[in-house]
């Protein structure tokens, strides 16, 4: 075999500079998982040099590297001589590097995207494969935060700004779908239709502003009775709407009626003047001759009505005679 060459020489060291400089994480693994190559990127990183992790297994050097995980991700190199590739939506690194990128300095870990290369021996074998590790910080940070953006855009969207609750829209997709549930399984639902007796006295005599204040704090007392199951949305003006799922007739008077007295017992104060009020409230159960949502909030409304005609601040449950 004749020697190398000049040129030969000053390819294989630009090479070797290469591989040294390039912006990327590159690991020689044996079949044992021991480590034979270890560029200048992983030492930054690890503060662990080629001569300290030579020989080492990669599972003991890192043990947040879960080893049944990854050998199975290596198998596919290893056992059928194909490229595997580990993504950071599926596990956020590889190795756990700390990030000190300026710019993306809220996230404490390096993101990481992964290549797994087999190294084909001159036999045909692969004994060894080469882990290409890439910093992706910037674009995991940035699809974050693109993703919280648009979460929040849309909490925006289906939310009453008024009432923190949900706005009339989402609100009756919401009730839709627990109509369609209970059409399906023939589960129990109870939808409550209220709204805050005399309310157009309260904006005339303490002004708009008043009323605002009085259907906050409403749905403070609404939120407050809510269990994470039941859907509660402002229906519009000062009437709102709950779907209490799972829940029968009886169950939602007794909640009803705990709403009932909640509001009439509280006291908003507004420039100085005290404003009481009370609310009436219409039920209807899911029945399965409704034909759809609709007729469900026109049958609570019907109750609602009733409560109204019947005195006020009181639960009417349609169906049932208003209480005398």
């Amino acid at each position: 075999m004749s020697a190398p060459t000049q040129s030969n020489m000053a390819e294989i060291h630009w090479m070797m500079e290469m591989f040294q400089n390039i912006d990327v994480g590159l690991v020689v693994l044996d079949r044992t998982y021991s480590i034979h190559v270890w560029n200048s990127f992983m030492e930054n990183h690890s503060g662990l040099s080629p001569e300290r992790v030579r020989g080492e297994t990669i599972f003991r050097l890192f043990p947040e590297v879960q080893e049944d995980w990854l050998r199975r991700k290596c198998d596919t190199a290893f056992l059928l001589n194909n490229r595997a590739f580990l993504i950071w939506e599926q596990r956020p690194y590889l190795f756990r590097f700390r990030n000190y990128r300026p710019i993306t300095g809220t996230a404490e870990y390096m993101y990481q995207n992964v290549t797994i290369i087999p190294l084909t021996s001159a036999s045909g074998e692969v004994d060894n494969i080469c882990l290409i590790v890439y910093d992706v910080t910037d674009e995991a940070v940035a699809k974050q935060s693109m993703q919280e953006a648009n979460s929040q855009l849309e909490q925006l969207s289906r939310t009453d700004r008024l009432t923190r609750l949900n706005n009339r829209g989402f609100w009756e997709e919401c009730l839709e779908r627990e109509f369609q549930r209970c059409q399906r399984n023939g589960a129990a639902a109870t939808l409550v239709m209220f709204d805050i007796d005399h309310f157009k006295a309260v904006n005339d005599t303490y002004g708009h502003q008043a009323g605002d204040e009085v259907i906050r704090k409403v749905s403070d007392v609404l939120r407050k009775n809510l269990r994470a199951t039941d859907i509660a949305g402002r229906y519009g003006g000062e009437e709102f709407g709950v779907v209490l799922v799972d829940t029968d007739a009886p169950a939602a008077r007794f909640f009803a009626e705990r709403l009932r007295k909640q509001c009439a017992a509280l006291k908003v104060e507004h420039d100085g003047q005290i404003i009481e009020f009370t609310i009436s409230l219409g039920i209807a159960q899911f029945g399965s001759r409704m034909v759809n949502h609709q007729a469900w909030i026109e049958q609570s409304d019907q109750a609602l009505y009733q409560a109204k005609e019947g005195g006020r601040n009181q639960v009417v449950v349609y169906g049932e005679a208003a209480p005398a």
